[in-house]
C-alpha cells in the first residue's frame, strides 16, 4: 500500500494514477474540505488529516509500505513566509518521524531544484551542489533546501528515504494551475501576449512521476537524484504553443528591467489582495539564473529517461483544449 501527500497538486494526482495503473493500492492524505476533482473516478482510499498534525499522520501511516510525500507550499512570492516554513519544513519533518517509527520500507520525498544553492553560470547543476538552507532569495528555496536536510538526516537514523529534485514541472493534469500552465492558456487564447525574457529547464510531470516511482524501487537510502528536462526559453515555448492553437497571434517582450520593475509593483498588489500572484521579482531571476542542470544520475541509477518538451506541450496544450475547455478571449 502507497500513502501519497499532496496528491490533488499537479505531481501528486498523475503519481496517484501511474500508481493505480500499474495495479498498486493508494491511499491519499488530503486535507478535510480539499478540492478532490483531481481524484475524480480513481479508486483511492481518503484520509482526511494534515501534515502539521501528527496523530493524522500516525494513523495515516498504518498498513502503509511506502510513502510519497509531496504535500507543500510552492510560493514564487520573495521574502519570508511562516506557512510555507509550517508546511515544508515542519511538515516534512513530522512525516519522516512518523514514516520511520512506522517501519516503512521506502520513503520518497520530492524537493525542488531550489532547494540547491544556485551558482553561477557555466557550472553543470548535478546532485554535487550543496543543499543551501541560507538561502535569501525566497521562503521557498529556504524551506526546501531545510526539508531535504531534515529527510537526510533521518535517513542516517534508520528511515529508508530517497530524495528527487524536479526542475519545472509542466504538463497535462494541472488541475490547479501552475504558473507556467496557466501561462499556456492564456496564451492559447490571447491574441496578444507579453513574455519576459529567459529561460529555464522545465520536465514534464509524467516524467518526474517515472523517475519517483524508479527511485522507490531502485534508489540508494539517502541519495538525491535530479529529475530534469531541457532547458528552454519562454519565446520558444510560446511558439510552440502557437503551432498547436488555430488562431494567429501576436507577442510583445517585456525588457527585463521594466518586467522588474513592474513585478515589484504587483507583488504589493498580491500581498494587499492575497491573490496568487502571476509573475514575481523572484520567478524573473528564476529565469535569468543557471539552467545548465543534469539528470546524468537519476539516468544512470533509475533508468529515468525524459521526453521531448515539444511533445509535453503538445499534451499540454491538448488538456487545456479538452480537459479544461480553454475559451477564446
Amino acid at each position: 500500500m502507497n500513502l501519497v501527500t499532496g496528491a490533488t497538486g499537479h505531481i501528486g494526482n498523475v503519481l496517484v494514477k501511474e500508481l493505480l495503473r500499474k495495479g498498486e493500492k493508494v491511499r491519499v492524505l488530503v486535507l478535510p474540505d480539499e478540492d478532490l476533482t483531481p481524484l475524480n473516478g480513481l479508486e483511492v482510499e481518503i484520509f482526511q488529516g494534515n501534515v502539521l498534525d501528527t496523530d493524522s499522520i500516525a494513523c495515516a501511516l498504518k498498513g502503509i509500505d511506502y510513502v510519497f510525500h509531496l504535500a507543500g507550499i510552492i510560493s514564487i512570492m520573495p521574502g519570508k513566509d511562516q506557512l510555507v516554513h509550517d508546511v515544508n519544513v515542519n511538515g516534512t519533518a513530522n512525516m519522516v518521524k512518523a514514516a520511520r517509527a512506522a517501519g516503512v520500507k521506502r520513503f520518497v520525498y520530492t524537493s525542488s531544484i531550489h532547494a540547491f544553492k544556485r551558482v553561477q553560470h557555466g557550472i553543470v547543476i548535478d546532485e554535487h551542489i550543496p543543499i543551501d538552507p541560507d538561502s535569501t532569495i525566497a521562503a521557498y528555496d529556504r524551506s526546501k533546501a531545510e526539508a531535504t536536510l531534515a529527510v537526510l538526516a533521518e535517513s542516517k537514523m534508520g528511515l529508508p528515504a530517497v530524495i528527487v529534485c524536479p526542475t519545472g514541472v509542466l504538463g497535462p493534469y494541472d488541475y490547479k494551475g501552475s504558473e507556467l500552465g496557466i501561462l499556456i492558456q492564456d496564451w492559447m487564447v490571447h491574441r496578444v501576449n507579453f513574455l519576459i525574457e529567459g529561460k529555464y529547464d522545465f520536465v514534464d510531470v509524467r516524467d518526474v512521476v517515472q523517475g519517483m516511482i524508479s527511485a522507490r524501487d531502485r534508489g540508494t537510502i539517502g541519495q538525491i537524484y535530479i529529475l530534469s528536462g531541457e532547458s528552454i526559453r519562454v519565446i520558444d515555448i510560446w511558439r510552440m504553443v502557437k503551432e498547436l492553437v488555430d488562431f494567429k497571434s501576436t507577442f510583445i517582450q517585456i525588457p527585463t528591467k521594466l518586467a522588474m520593475f513592474t513585478a515589484k509593483i504587483s507583488q504589493v498588489y498580491y500581498n494587499l489582495s492575497h491573490s496568487k500572484p502571476r509573475f514575481t521579482t523572484y520567478s524573473i531571476e528564476t529565469l535569468h539564473s543557471n539552467s545548465t542542470i543534469t539528470n546524468n544520475k537519476a539516468r544512470a541509477a533509475l533508468g529515468y529517461s525524459p521526453r521531448s518538451l515539444r511533445e509535453t506541450i503538445r499534451d499540454t496544450v491538448a488538456w487545456w483544449r479538452h480537459g479544461k475547455k480553454a475559451k477564446r478571449k
